[in-house]
């Protein structure tokens, strides 16, 4: 069991950055592999980025390049820096702990979420 809490979402004019924060209770944070997903309204929720309990990361295709995953065990928090933001990048953005050992992409994977943060990029 862990909690997640979600922080850093706010409004970023396309073009700029933004970095989200998830932090993670419990004493069994380096377990699990840590993923971030977004949500836009009316839009199904979709894997952004993932990392293992070993720092291998996986990205989506949309936001390779762009955005980064990491995660400081000794502060049990997970990253997300967010760069050269677009329009589509508006979302909720949830973090989510997987007890399985490899990154993965589905929500069904992540039994553990936290509450989001709306992440806001104008056109």
């Amino acid at each position: 069991q862990v909690q997640l809490v979600e922080s850093g979402g706010g409004l970023v004019q396309a073009g700029g950055s933004l970095r989200l924060s998830c932090a993670a209770s419990g004493r069994t944070f380096t377990s699990y592999t840590m993923g971030w997903f977004r949500q836009a309204p009316g839009k199904e929720r979709e894997f952004v980025a993932s990392i293992n309990r070993s720092g291998y990361t996986y990205s989506a295709p949309s936001v390779k390049g762009r955005f980064t995953i990491s995660r400081d065990d000794a502060k049990n928090t997970m990253y997300l820096q967010m760069n050269s933001l677009k329009p589509e990048d508006t979302a909720v953005y949830y973090c989510a702990a997987s007890s399985l050992g490899r990154t993965t992409t589905i929500t069904i994977d992540y039994p553990y979420w936290g509450q989001g943060t709306q992440v806001t990029v104008p056109s």
